[in-house]
């Protein structure tokens, strides 16, 4: 029973992401239909400058907590709406703090109590925790890892508060500033009087640069078994 209590914010996050993908969350973020809505969106957003851009971060901190893959779509419709400047600054927001609320749910969850563990997870753990900073920053800078997903992960492995705070917020807003520039592109082309078309939201030089810091995010590893291996230590 007070295993099923520790899971219960957990399970309350993820069920509460289900009923939003259910309740049409992804069709209502879609880009195509937020192309087409672009200038009532505008419009809302003049009349109700400060209230839209609070319930923007309210919605995307909602969106990262329930660890769902819908935080994209929120992202690009900042960008498509705020601008790349507005856009980052108000997703880092809101996506540092609804990972937060993940993470933080999901290290009640997974540390609530002190018990024996199978070899292999306790083994898991010691690696990560012999070399936290750089299998935290590898997982959150390669950006084919699920954000939610990870936030898990880290909660799992017993990620520091601090470490996570930092890695979340630095990986989050390089992720932020690709993803954004493409929903502003996208608002510039509709600005434009260009009719809506998927070609808008793929751009070369974007896929160069995230594939450029997938192999950067691998740089600390490389740098710790080219250290292991010069001091003659062990590889962990």
């Amino acid at each position: 029973m007070k295993r099923l209590r520790a899971l219960l914010p957990l399970l309350a996050l993820l069920s509460l992401g289900v009923a939003l993908l259910a309740g049409g969350l992804g069709h209502r973020l879609a880009p195509a239909r937020l192309a087409a809505e672009h200038a009532l969106w505008l419009d809302l957003v003049a009349a109700n400058p400060l209230l839209s851009r609070l319930a923007y971060v309210a919605l995307l901190t909602l969106v990262t907590a329930t660890g769902i893959p819908a935080s994209i779509l929120v992202i690009l419709a900042g960008g498509l709406i705020y601008g790349e400047v507005q856009g980052v600054l108000l997703s880092s927001v809101g996506l540092t703090l609804g990972s937060l609320i993940l993470f933080l749910a999901g290290r009640y969850a997974f540390h609530a109590e002190h018990q024996s563990e199978p070899a292999l997870v306790d083994r898991l753990r010691h690696g990560f925790a012999v070399h936290p900073v750089h299998y935290t920053l590898f997982l959150r800078f390669v950006p084919v890892f699920p954000f939610g997903g990870v936030s898990v992960a880290l909660a799992w492995l017993g990620c520091p508060l601090w470490l996570f705070l930092l890695a979340t917020w630095l990986g989050g807003t390089l992720m932020l500033v690709f993803e954004t520039a493409v929903g502003a592109d996208l608002g510039r082309h509709l600005h434009a009087g260009q009719p809506f078309n998927w070609s808008m939201l793929i751009d070369a030089q974007m896929i160069v640069a995230l594939s450029a810091l997938a192999l950067l995010s691998l740089l600390p590893l490389g740098y710790r078994r080219w250290q292991a291996r010069k001091h003659g230590s062990p590889r962990t």
